[in-house]
């Protein structure tokens, strides 16, 4: 295998391994209890806790990864104007796909009470079409920009005013809230625009690094991720800036930690970027020379992850139908998003990890399947899937 097919492989792997650990954090909203959209974290068990906690890597990473892909898309031979015209309308494809596909995968109810939520999908497919004007920029200028987004955004945290009075604009940018029509929550912001598109633009801008041949790659990757883990510590620790929560000591330890940990995530705060992104640079490093059965997996899964993510809200959602009927709830109560799941659904954690195994499981084939159509074909709808 080349050093290029190497690099691209952990760049897959580590998509992959996103995808699946991002299929337990929706195993956990659609199954498990307590209901999971109205539990503080930072209040929870220990084993509830960090079963979100490790999932937390998933969306930096995967936003991440794409302003990557998007830099190395080009760096095969295309010309900037191509890889804008493609990030573009990638970009408008996938806000399509988050208010129908997806949202129909998360709410199996179409009626007039149906919730829209504007969350990952939907801030890829804006950070894409942002990308597709960024890169016209100077790269340091742009790596400028990326990381004033990324470590200038929480100088907003004292701008909030109450969601009845903020605009539109706001919300979509910097405030996770909903959308009301009267007393219809119409739509949730899940994830405001900032800085998820300086997250992809730096992205791009690292993009380089992986553009070739390099034995001191991985050493490079972990060291700086290393220094990025070691910067969220301390500034965290030093409770200066980079997270409108801050932490205190309890008496517990383990609370301590705990709360150390719970940064805020929308919109992602300075410190919760660091603390994923630094592992995240990490895995890269690991990866790279990483071989097995467990790897060529995650690589398979990684390079099919929007046809992943769909299938995966489908089949998890219908898992959580067979489950309501199971234990005698109506399919109209099951069928909503998950924050309005009733009381007494669900399956303990132990039955959560359960459940993802199964799910992870049944996916695998195909996916497989999936990545052979991708493999032998070149239509050129299959980039978009």
């Amino acid at each position: 295998m080349s050093p290029i097919q190497q690099r691209l492989s952990s760049i897959d792997m580590l998509r992959g391994l996103v995808m699946v650990i991002m299929a337990l954090d929706h195993v956990r909203d659609m199954v498990t209890v307590p209901l999971p959209g109205l539990v503080d974290f930072s209040q929870a068990p220990a084993p509830l806790f960090f079963t979100r906690f490790i999932t937390h890597l998933c969306a930096p990473t995967f936003i991440f990864l794409a302003g990557v892909s998007a830099f190395l898309y080009g760096a095969s031979g295309r010309s900037r104007a191509e890889v804008a015209r493609f990030v573009f309308t990638r970009g408008i494809w996938l806000v399509f796909i988050e208010l129908t596909v997806v949202n129909l995968g998360w709410n199996f109810n179409v009626g007039p009470q149906m919730t829209t939520m504007l969350q990952v999908i939907w801030a890829i497919g804006w950070s894409m079409v942002a990308l597709a004007a960024l890169i016209w920029l100077p790269r340091t200028l742009l790596a400028v920009i990326s990381v004033a987004m990324i470590a200038g955004h929480n100088l907003l945290d004292g701008v909030q005013p109450a969601v009845a009075e903020a605009s539109l604009a706001w919300m979509f940018l910097h405030i996770q809230a909903p959308i009301l029509s009267g007393d219809h929550m119409t739509a949730i912001i899940g994830y405001p625009l900032i800085p998820w598109i300086g997250v992809m633009a730096l992205g791009w801008c690292v993009g380089p690094v992986f553009a070739g041949a390099d034995p001191a790659r991985p050493r490079r990757l972990i060291l700086v991720g290393a220094a990025v883990v070691a910067a969220f510590i301390l500034l965290r620790l030093s409770g200066v800036y980079g997270d409108p929560d801050g932490w205190q000591r309890h008496p517990e330890f383990m609370r301590t930690v705990i709360d150390f940990l719970n940064t805020s995530k929308y919109p992602p705060s300075l410190l919760y970027l660091l603390m994923t992104l630094g592992p995240a640079l990490i895995l890269l490093g690991v990866f790279e020379n990483w071989r097995g059965r467990v790897a060529d997996a995650l690589v398979l899964i990684g390079r099919v992850p929007f046809f992943f993510y769909v299938l995966h809200l489908y089949l998890i959602h219908a898992i959580a139908l067979v489950l309501g009927a199971w234990q005698g709830f109506s399919i109209e109560q099951i069928a909503v998003i998950f924050f309005y799941l009733p009381q007494g659904y669900g399956v303990s954690l132990a039955g959560v990890y359960l459940l993802w195994a199964a799910v992870v499981l049944l996916l695998y084939p195909a996916c497989r399947w999936f990545a052979g159509v991708k493999s032998r074909r070149r239509d050129w709808w299959l980039s978009y899937l």
